[in-house]
């Protein structure tokens, strides 16, 4: 076994694989941008190299600056995680070159199936049924287009060196096939350098279900049983579970044999994922009618590889390091059973209510639930930051990975949903209770699952208030009775500012924003009792019941909601087990101007890049038109004209890292 491994990653999976390196006795080696010299992973790593700058492509893309790092170190393998050089033939060809074990599989591995055109050749010659589609190598947009209308609409276009999520698009008429292929392959060049494409016919009610497969260089294989990953947004993935809900146990066995010798065909060693599209052409509740393909094979860990230890008990990290190390498989495939559900869900610095648009900032409060065990608890969290640590522009939006187990699929969900009212970010935007809006639609809880299932409930999942203006007005109303009260000195309670009085009533009045419109928060105190009056609405009895340091225990007239409180500036963030609110009270002192689009101009929803104009000075827009192309975060962002107009000028070039609330053009009228 190796003594010493560097890990060739930041984050979440930097940490993760740090965690079971330390857990076997074995040093790690942390590497880091500028952006990252105070991260988690550097500190819980024995060792850390700065590599370059902030952005990938100026540090943890240079393998050349890694290997150097590791032979400094006296680092015998790279653990590459997932993303940035896991999945490069050429790093790998480079650490064998210089001695340094890559801990993923051969180079001609990753070639092999790197290319979802070539992988699917490979497969289609070993008998995996594939879903029809075009994968040839010449790619001229005309020939394409022609391919599509022989395949027949609707078809999705896929990058052939992409992955998780990148450079691919569902066309639904010919007339867009042509700027969807212009998009796809620009940014598969930005995130690839290779704006190869395959084009497929698009399956209707598709799951998307992987399977675990694992291989020795001794020639063991075995598969670690399946996960189903249908839910997802813009293509990539939100809530993974294993095993995959209403699979009939035949498809479940073919599909682990198809991968297994999928996995053999390219001489595999390690950790990989056969990801197929299963198909329900009789319904959700026709599950002998599925049929499965093959879509593609993930040379690496999966991000949602924890629900498979969760179910198998086993810490796949572990077999990474001892495949990799030579040892053959800890277990073969009858010594594998599963045990119970797992649930995983992805916690992301992202506006769901905004398209998704990703979010920066600064984690102010970063509250976790109690987690218990590492690979087969109740609870588990995987992250990769702290509290008080900042979300950057130039990584993946993902802050956390929420892990749930338990004896069955409908005591994980529950749990899970208990667990998401736990947690508490405050700084930035994120999908915590967009999650809990899924788990709450009949789609998921009845396990009807298929990649549609977000559009389809959207109703339900966007736009949502479980937790209404009324109690956040009386938390509200709580934190600032308190702060008056706490300016009293010791044994003088005349100096207390709360309004108290001998005999009459005393109001209170604050002015508040509640989703950016402002509405008046009543209290009246009087002898000893409170009631709270919201804009022009009755009064209710307000009953404030003790509570331990950060939450409040809140009852209007007969209705209780205890909850846990989060101050930020002016901006009050009241999180309970039925959902979340936000509301500030307004600083009477602070400009009532709007400078979202001042002087008519297109604010930058996000820092990020910007790609391409689709306009030019002089132009005539409509609302709705899109007029810029951002990239934030690894993805592309259309941004769109607010209002009817024509462009006065352009203020930035293609290429122009941009703020948040930039002007990129101004509008006319």
């Amino acid at each position: 076994m190796f003594t010493k491994i560097l890990i060739a990653n930041r984050g979440e999976i930097a940490c993760r694989v740090a965690t079971t390196a330390r857990r076997l006795g074995i040093r790690t080696v942390a590497v880091y941008s500028d952006a990252d010299a105070h991260a988690k992973h550097v500190a819980l790593c024995d060792e850390a190299v700065h590599i370059g700058g902030n952005a990938p492509r100026e540090s943890y893309l240079l393998g050349e600056r890694i290997l150097a790092a590791a032979k400094a170190t006296g680092a015998q393998a790279i653990h590459p995680g997932y993303g940035f050089l896991s999945e490069n033939e050429d790093f790998a060809r480079q650490c064998q070159a210089t001695g340094v074990v890559f801990i993923g599989p051969p180079p001609a591995a990753i070639e092999a199936m790197g290319l979802k055109a070539q992988s699917k050749r490979l497969m289609e010659q070993a008998g995996v049924p594939l879903v029809p589609g075009y994968h040839g190598a010449d790619q001229d947009p005309a020939l394409l287009q022609r391919e599509a209308t022989r395949i027949g609409y609707p078809v999705l276009i896929k990058a052939s060196a992409g992955g998780g999520g990148k450079g691919m698009r569902i066309v639904e008429a010919e007339a867009d096939f042509a700027a969807a292929l212009a998009s796809c392959q620009r940014e598969a060049r930005n995130s690839f350098g290779d704006d190869a494409v395959l084009v497929e016919k698009y399956v209707q009610r598709p799951r998307h279900i992987e399977i675990q497969v694992f291989a020795d260089s001794l020639g063991g294989a075995v598969y670690l049983f399946e996960r189903d990953c249908s839910v997802q947004r813009r293509h990539q993935k939100v809530l993974e579970e294993a095993p995959a809900p209403g699979l009939p146990e035949s498809i479940r066995q073919q599909m682990g044999q198809a991968a297994v010798a999928a996995a053999q065909a390219v001489g595999y060693v390690g950790a990989g994922t056969v990801e197929f599209i299963v198909e329900q052409p009789g319904g959700y509740d026709a599950p002998e009618q599925m049929r499965f393909y093959f879509m593609e094979m993930n040379t690496r860990l999966q991000v949602e590889h924890p629900v498979t230890e969760a179910i198998t008990g086993l810490d796949l990290v572990e077999w990474q390091l001892r495949v990799a190390a030579g040892q053959p498989l800890p277990l073969q495939q009858a010594q594998l059973q599963r045990h119970g559900h797992a649930i995983e869900a992805r916690i992301c610095a992202e506006a769901p209510d905004r398209q998704f648009l990703p979010a920066t900032g600064t984690l102010v409060a970063y509250r976790k639930p109690t987690a218990t065990s590492f690979t087969q608890g109740a609870v588990r969290i995987d992250d990769g930051v702290r509290e008080g640590d900042a979300i950057s522009p130039h990584y993946d939006s993902m802050i956390a990975k929420l892990i749930v187990h338990a004896d069955t699929r409908e005591q994980a969900l529950a749990r899970l949903d208990a667990a998401l009212a736990e947690l508490v970010i405050v700084g930035l935007d994120t999908n915590v209770q967009f999650l809990r809006h899924v788990l709450g639609t009949p789609s998921f809880a009845q396990a009807k699952l298929d990649t549609a299932l977000i559009p389809r409930e959207a109703d339900r999942l966007f736009n949502q208030q479980p937790v209404g203006l009324p109690w956040a007005a009386a938390a509200l109303a709580a934190h600032r009775l308190a702060s008056m009260a706490a300016k009293a000195q010791p044994g003088d309670p005349f100096s207390a500012a709360d309004g108290w009085r001998l005999s009459g009533a005393v109001d209170h009045t604050w002015q508040a924003l509640w989703h950016g419109q402002p509405v008046s928060v009543h209290m009246r105190q009087q002898r000893g009792a409170l009631a709270l009056r919201v804009a022009d609405g009755d009064w209710q009895v307000l009953q404030l019941h003790a509570a331990p340091a950060g939450q409040v225990d809140l009852q209007l007239g007969s209705e209780r909601l205890r909850g846990q409180l989060v101050v930020h500036g002016r901006v009050l963030h009241l999180h309970a087990a039925a959902g979340a609110a936000v509301i500030e009270w307004a600083d009477p002192a602070a400009s009532d101007t709007d400078t979202s689009q001042a002087a008519g101009g297109l604010a930058a929803p996000m820092p990020g890049k910007v790609v391409s104009f689709a306009v030019k000075a002089g132009d005539a827009v409509a609302k709705g038109q899109v007029l810029a192309v951002m990239e934030a975060m690894k993805m592309e962002h259309s941004i769109t004209a607010p209002r009817d107009g024509a462009v006065a000028e352009l203020l930035y070039e293609p290429g122009d890292q941009v703020a948040e609330g930039a002007q990129l053009l101004t509008l006319a009228q």
